[in-house]
């Protein structure tokens, strides 16, 4: 509680002063039922939530390949309040996913890039404590595979929201309004409904895929991640002792493609002659538009699904200076 009032008063102004007691904290965020602890206060500020609420942790699983196998080279339960569960699961994704650390030159501080962006992880698992049906004996599932991040809570969307609608603008309906409310006073999550979205436009930026959301048994969020090397799909028009993913030479392959007329990513893949978009072309796009090399057809709308890229005067000179191919 100490914590939490820390917390809530630095990121969102919260009224109560820090020493304010547990009752004051309790009152002020109606989670007394007739002076008894309602079970949002138990999952909010327990000291062992699963003793009353068993089903409430939270099941971690890290598999090697894209399916569920045993064995599972990593599998963890973790337990305690809904704040402690975020933490742990997005730590435990964070742990297994790519890493990758910048230079210094805008700073002290090396930038520091995940595969999947932390934001989204952490936003697909706070989603999924945040808005699951705590009346199910299921358990939040956090399954990290080779190709993929998925994040199943035993619950559904209210009537108010399809799966369509959570790609656009729309009201934020929390499914647990009591637990809802203090992880937005600290942060976790926010009120205008707009987590979906940022979702969307982050893994687009990162060059993954938009993350895929269902409702079979309970509601599921996917977000597609890089495949490892010996996963990833061997470009066609090209053997294996010469593979694609070398970095110098896509970039300029890729520059080549874009000389004529705009393409889009998938349109590249095959220009390139893979039957999916691989992960090292994914990189090479996210590089070139970090140096301006090519450009956005659609920058106001970066995810949107008819975007398209095109060579900007910079990578047009890069590809005057390079006949030869391989010096990018």
């Amino acid at each position: 509680m100490a914590w939490f009032l820390r917390t809530a008063r630095t990121t969102r102004r919260f009224p109560l002063a820090p020493d304010a007691s547990p009752t004051e904290l309790l009152e002020h965020l109606n989670l007394l039922d007739n002076g008894h602890l309602t079970n949002a206060a138990v999952l909010l500020f327990g000291k062992q939530p699963q003793r009353f609420l068993i089903s409430s942790e939270i099941k971690c699983a890290n598999f090697h390949g894209t399916g569920v196998a045993k064995p599972i080279p990593s599998y963890r339960v973790y337990k305690g309040t809904v704040f402690d569960l975020v933490d742990a699961a997005v730590d435990f994704v964070l742990s297994k996913i790519a890493l990758s650390v910048g230079t210094r030159e805008a700073g002290p501080q090396a930038p520091v890039r995940y595969e999947i962006p932390k934001e989204v992880v952490a936003e697909a698992i706070v989603n999924a404590v945040a808005h699951r049906d705590y009346t199910s004996n299921g358990s939040v599932q956090v399954m990290l595979f080779a190709d993929r991040l998925e994040v199943w809570n035993p619950g559904t969307l209210p009537p108010s929201l399809t799966l369509e609608k959570l790609r656009q603008a729309h009201g934020s309906v929390p499914g647990n309004p009591l637990l809802a409310e203090p992880m937005y006073l600290t942060g976790y999550i926010e009120r205008m409904g707009t987590g979906t979205r940022d979702m969307i436009r982050r893994c687009t930026e990162a060059g993954l895929p938009e993350p895929e959301f269902a409702v079979s048994d309970g509601f599921q969020t996917i977000i597609r991640r890089t495949l490892a090397p010996s996963l990833a799909p061997q470009p066609e028009s090209q053997p294996e002792s010469q593979p694609e993913s070398q970095p110098e030479s896509l970039e300029t392959r890729v520059l080549r493609l874009l000389e004529d007329e705009p393409k889009s990513k998938a349109e590249l893949s095959r220009g390139l002659g893979q039957k999916e978009i691989s992960g090292p072309l994914n990189k090479v796009v996210r590089k070139l538009l970090a140096d301006r090399m090519i450009e956005y057809t659609i920058p106001e709308k970066p995810q949107s699904r008819h975007q398209k890229y095109r060579l900007t005067g910079q990578g047009r000179a890069a590809l005057a200076k390079d006949p030869g191919g391989d010096a990018l």
